[in-house]
């Protein structure tokens, strides 16, 4: 199990900033962890998880 920054998660994902914590408010990207007062993390293997997901639903 580990913990990624919004940095790689953005690297991960293509996806900007903005549109992450969006889509997260649509419940449709995971939730972020609390790590302390001002910092937050992703589970890797959640983040995967939706990327495998997008992959799954193009057309072939």
């Amino acid at each position: 199990m580990r913990l990624i920054k919004l940095k790689e998660v953005i690297e991960k994902t293509s996806l900007g900033r903005s549109t992450i914590y969006e889509f997260m408010t649509k419940g449709i990207f995971p939730k972020q962890v609390p790590l302390g007062a001002k910092s937050v993390a992703w589970l890797e293997s959640e983040v995967d998880d939706w990327i495998m997901d997008r992959l799954g639903e193009r057309e072939v």
